[in-house]
């Protein structure tokens, strides 16, 4: 199936998008905010839909309105400090923002199509602009490691001890925005906080400290979306939904592997 051009780019993109996903989705399980991938990904939809009406390139206005997005909700969040209630408030906004957009009947192309995304549709180009994006995502955790991760864990130990945690703040949030614009063409709206958090929440089955957890993190969210890219193709069906079903699966063989490995040890 990998002799064809279109397969060739599907598995790549998956490839990177899996490692892409966790290496932000990681930080945002640990401060238990992983439903923002949910809510920016509804905030990218208004951005394509925004783009479309206005004959721009998609990608870009999901990734323009998903950043304004994703900085107004670090905003609020200092503020209001209730972080269901400032995603319920930025979920209403980018849903009321999409539904009025797409509803005029005056959108230049389908923003439906990215609800379930499509994999199978990219392109050399989307393909290249994806490597470049997961390159500069990467570097940036990378770079940021030390201090994302002391945030995570102690937001108010770590401004005391110097670290400039509101700047910190919006560079990630923009990170998160760039993860799920690039991933929304492939795996789509309605699955997109599936590839963000359910490796990691499988990966932190294994109670291994931060490390193994963020290899593992990647190992199974690669193994994801290449699995369901295979399996989508096989059976005919949209890559995307498979995608997570196979990451539900993978996190329920983890925990029952886990149980297993703890009722030996206990017997031992």
């Amino acid at each position: 199936m990998f002799e064809y051009e279109f397969m060739q780019n599907a598995l790549l993109v998956s490839i990177l998008i899996g490692i892409m996903c966790p290496c932000i989705g990681i930080f945002l399980v640990i401060r238990k905010y992983s439903m923002i991938g949910d809510t920016l990904s509804h905030a990218s939809l208004a951005g394509v839909a925004g783009a479309l009406f206005l004959g721009q390139a998609p990608i870009a206005g999901a990734f323009v309105f998903t950043s304004l997005c994703g900085v107004l909700i670090e905003f609020l969040r200092k503020k209001i400090k209730n972080t269901d209630l400032v995603l319920s408030v930025a979920l209403a906004l980018c849903v009321g923002s999409a539904v009025t957009i797409m509803s005029t009947g005056k959108l230049k192309s389908n923003a439906s199509s990215f609800l379930f995304g499509s994999v199978l549709t990219v392109t050399r180009a989307d393909t290249i602009g994806t490597l470049v994006l997961t390159a500069v995502a990467v570097l940036a955790i990378i770079l940021l490691h030390d201090r994302l991760l002391y945030i995570s864990f102690d937001e108010k130990a770590a401004r005391v001890a110097g670290v400039k945690t509101a700047l910190l703040g919006y560079v990630f949030i923009i990170l998160v925005a760039c993860a799920v614009s690039v991933a929304i063409r492939v795996v789509g709206v309605l699955v997109i906080s599936s590839m963000i958090s359910l490796p990691v929440a499988a990966a932190i089955q294994l109670r291994r400290g931060f490390a193994v957890t963020f290899v593992f993190s990647i190992l199974f969210s690669v193994f994801d979306a290449v699995a369901g890219l295979i399996i989508a193709y096989k059976l005919d069906v949209a890559p995307s939904g498979i995608t997570a079903l196979v990451s539900v699966a993978v996190l329920f063989l983890v925990i029952a592997g886990r149980a297993v490995y703890s009722l030996k040890k206990a017997k031992r």
